[in-house]
C-alpha cells in the first residue's frame, strides 16, 4: 500500500482549527441519528475526536479527495458543515434499528454521524465503513462497547449506506468481527465503469483493507 503523507505539521495551519478546539460554527449540525441522544460538545467532543484522529491514522481512514486523515475534515474551515458529530446513546430514545444493540448498555454505545462535503460524495460509503471498523476494531482505546455509524440523510445514498452499516453492527455484535463485507457494497458510491473494473479483477488491497 502506498504511504500517505502525515496530516500533521503542514504549513496550511491557517485553514484548520486545532484538535484541542471546539468551534461550534465549524462542525456539522447533528442530524436525525443524533438528535434524541446526548450530544458531545466542548471538551467531550474534543477528547473523542483526538482519539478518532489516532484510530483513523492507525487504520488509514483517509479522505482521498483532500489526501488527509478523515478526522481532519472536522477542522477544515473550508468545509464547516462536514465531518463527524457524536452522541452517547440514550436508552429511552429508542428507534427502529435499536433492536440490533439491545444486549449493549446504552450508556456504553456511542453514535457517530458523518456529514460529507456534498450530497453526492462518492467516498461516503467507504469512509463510514472504514470509520466503523477503526473505532470498533480498536475498542480497547475508548470506553464504548459499540460505536454506531451512520451517514447524514443529506447524502443521496444515505438509506442504502445506513442499511449496510446496521448490518455490520449486527455482524460485529454476533461475531466480534469488524471485517465483514456487506452485500452490495460495490454498488454504492461507484459508477458503472468502476463496478465493471471490480468484476474483472480484484483490487490491489484485500476486501477489508485499509480499514
Amino acid at each position: 500500500m502506498p504511504s500517505f503523507p502525515s496530516p500533521f505539521g503542514s504549513d496550511d495551519g491557517d485553514l484548520f482549527d486545532g484538535y484541542d478546539e471546539f468551534v461550534s460554527d465549524h462542525v456539522p449540525r447533528p442530524g436525525e441519528f443524533l438528535e434524541p441522544h446526548d450530544l458531545l460538545t466542548g471538551e467531550d467532543h474534543v477528547a473523542f475526536h483526538r482519539l478518532t484522529r489516532d484510530c483513523f491514522e492507525d487504520r488509514k481512514v483517509y479522505d482521498m479527495t483532500f489526501n488527509y486523515n478523515l478526522a481532519r475534515l472536522n477542522l477544515d474551515t473550508r468545509h464547516t458543515g462536514a465531518g463527524y458529530r457524536y452522541a452517547v446513546e440514550r436508552g429511552d430514545a429508542a428507534d427502529a434499528d435499536t433492536d440490533a444493540v439491545e444486549a449493549v448498555d446504552a450508556d456504553r454505545v456511542l453514535r457517530a454521524e458523518f456529514t460529507p462535503t456534498t450530497p453526492f460524495c462518492p467516498q461516503t460509503h467507504t469512509l463510514t465503513i472504514g470509520s466503523f471498523r477503526a473505532w470498533n476494531g480498536l475498542s480497547d482505546r475508548h470506553e464504548y462497547d459499540l460505536v454506531r455509524v451512520r451517514a447524514a440523510s443529506m447524502h443521496h445514498q444515505s438509506e442504502a449506506i445506513n442499511e449496510q452499516l446496521a448490518e455490520l453492527e449486527r455482524t460485529y455484535l454476533e461475531t466480534g468481527d469488524v471485517t465483514a463485507v456487506p452485500e452490495g457494497g460495490s454498488e454504492i458510491g461507484s459508477n458503472p465503469m468502476e463496478r465493471s473494473m471490480e468484476n474483472e479483477a480484484p483490487s490491489r488491497g484485500s476486501t477489508d483493507a485499509p480499514f
